[in-house]
């Protein structure tokens, strides 16, 4: 019953086409009553399927990885003028989503279409074992994303429904407890060993401890005793899991990352047969292509948010290692025909030339969002993810879903939030920061820079006037907010430049809050986005769609539509 995860399970079509009939096959009249789904093989295609949706939620196009980064205040895909993009990742970044917003469409189906996976072979498999724990693992998985993203959700357990049933929404403790339950019930069968691809004990742990971690921004309150019970399930993976930190932080975002000892769970990715991951297109200038050997052609569109980079500490290779900026350079190729990035001449690219040099140059600065939008040489560009050379680019790599860094930066956080062993703490970030700096001495932080305020320069900023030349000061809208009021500051300016890019910064910015109770996600402002005292931007509205094929569905609080 075992398949690999690194190619889509066939399709239950094609499994029963038969080779030498020649009769017409009607793929409608497929069904429970025709297809054996007690059939060990059956079942381990639809085993293969519940994996693979994981893999179409986070890269499916406005997946996962668009959901939680577009919204924050590292990445953006600004309206590029001359080539397009705009429309709903302006929405994104302003924060101005509604309820169809492809990004939250996207998220509801994939998660729904793994959950109803998940349970169709639940509805079959023994009650105990590996396999059933694995099945019960994605879909706790898949309800703690959903939780996350829209709070109160239909929760099913069960295909074996009658014709015409509609899924019946409950509230967003029931879908928490729901997981809580589930996976402390198959802590146990997943077991501990380390196979790539799958859960274990570990990945179990690592989800109870994102649940426990962000339980009172989910229910707003101010219970100690959820970190608590977060440092408990990520003390088990520190102490007994056997993961290390692996030894360049590249390491982790790799096309194969399956040698990495920090990786606790990886969604699988391959070129050939479960090919995703479209960064390298929507990053890339097109000629920038040249400068990695890819022989694709990226459509110009995502970059990050200057205030961001602003905020990197000097000598923290990690700027360097998750961002391109400047003048870009051809690859070339050793003498054993290995490319090597960025080592050859300047590229040439004439188009919106600000610096006149007639080479592509990534400036730092970027107009605005939409209002006249990003000239094409604009933002620094995300290439944190290997650019495989050739055609291969970013599309086969895998994904770290969680690592070790995650594991201790939870332990850290908690230990601050509970006003214990904060020099530990302090030790852990210092740890993972190690590997970013040259000089050991520039990795260290202390518990008062972690409890102090952000790095990160607060505050709205565009250039409204049009011209990729053209920095008039008069046409400059600002306001000044730095991030000094921000509580556990410097945390999270870590947790940005450790994890960006990596399904983080959402949930992190709702997390941490100001000194005037608001959280960093509503009540500070970056780049076009504005700064509100309204709360239900924390989570995202029930997608339109949903709404129109189930009439018991009713819409989250503060946004229209309901029914």
């Amino acid at each position: 019953m075992r398949y690999s995860i690194f190619s889509i399970a066939l399709s239950l079509l094609l499994v029963f086409g038969a080779c030498t009939d020649l009769s017409e096959t009607v793929y409608d009249q497929l069904t429970d009553e025709t297809i054996d789904v007690t059939d060990p093989e059956i079942v381990g295609y639809m085993m293969g399927e519940a994996y693979a949706q994981l893999r179409f939620l986070y890269w499916g196009w406005n997946g996962y990885f668009d959901l939680m980064e577009e919204c924050s205040d590292t990445y953006m895909t600004p309206k590029r003028i001359g080539v397009g993009w705009g429309d709903l990742y302006i929405n994104m970044h302003k924060h101005s989503w509604n309820s169809s917003q492809g990004h939250i469409e996207s998220l509801w189906n994939y998660a729904y279409n793994g959950i109803g996976y998940a349970n169709k072979c639940l509805d079959v498999l023994p009650e105990e074992g590996k396999e059933q724990a694995e099945m019960r693992f994605l879909r706790a998985l898949n309800y703690y994303i959903l939780l996350d993203a829209f709070r109160n959700v239909p929760l099913e357990t069960t295909q074996d429904v009658e014709p015409g049933y509609l899924p019946k929404q409950v509230s967003a403790d029931s879908i928490f407890n729901f997981c809580v339950n589930e996976l402390n019930a198959i802590k146990d069968d997943l077991g501990t060993e380390n196979i790539f691809g799958y859960p274990n004990r570990y990945a179990a742990c690592m989800v109870l401890a994102k649940l426990y971690l962000n339980y009172n921004a989910y229910f707003n309150t101010e219970e100690t005793s959820y970190y608590e019970k977060a440092l408990e399930e990520v003390e088990e993976v520190l102490d007994n899991g056997g993961y290390s930190l692996a030894p360049h932080y590249l390491d982790n975002f790799k096309q194969d990352i399956s040698a990495s000892p920090e990786v606790i769970f990886a969604i699988p990715l391959d070129k050939t047969n479960a090919s995703h991951n479209y960064l390298v297109n929507k990053c890339l200038v097109g000629a920038g292509a040249a400068a990695y050997g890819y022989t694709g052609s990226p459509w110009n569109g995502s970059c990050a948010v200057p205030q961001f980079i602003e905020s990197y500490e000097e000598n923290d290779k990690r700027l360097e290692y998750t961002w391109t900026g400047g003048i870009q350079y051809e690859a070339t190729k050793d003498a054993e025909g290995n490319i090597i990035p960025q080592s050859g001449d300047p590229i040439e690219f004439t188009t919106d030339d600000w610096s006149g040099l007639g080479v592509l140059n990534y400036s730092l600065k970027v107009h605005s969002i939409d209002n006249p939008g990003a000239y094409q040489q604009e933002g620094y560009r995300f290439v944190k993810s290997e650019i495989v050379s050739g055609d291969a680019g970013t599309y086969g790599n895998d994904v770290a879903f969680f690592r070790l860094a995650d594991a201790m930066f939870i332990k850290a956080e908690c230990l601050l939030r509970l006003g214990r062993d904060e020099q530990t703490a302090a030790d852990l970030i210092t740890e993972v920061r190690r590997r970013a700096f040259d000089d050991p001495a520039d990795a260290i932080r202390t518990v008062a820079e972690l409890k102090g305020g952000s790095r990160y320069n607060y505050g709205h900023r565009e250039y409204t006037g049009e011209g990729y030349a053209n920095w008039d000061p008069a046409t400059f809208v600002s306001t000044e907010e730095g991030g000094e009021d921000i509580e556990f500051g410097g945390l999270l300016d870590d947790l940005a430049w450790e994890f960006v890019g990596e399904h983080h910064r959402r949930q992190d910015l709702i997390r941490f809050k100001m000194a005037d109770g608001r959280n960093v996600f509503n009540g500070k402002s970056w780049f076009c986005k504005d700064a509100t005292t309204e709360t239900h931007w924390d989570y995202f509205p029930i997608p339109k769609s949903a709404l129109d094929a189930n009439i018991s569905l009713k819409q989250n609080a503060g946004y229209t539509g309901s029914n």
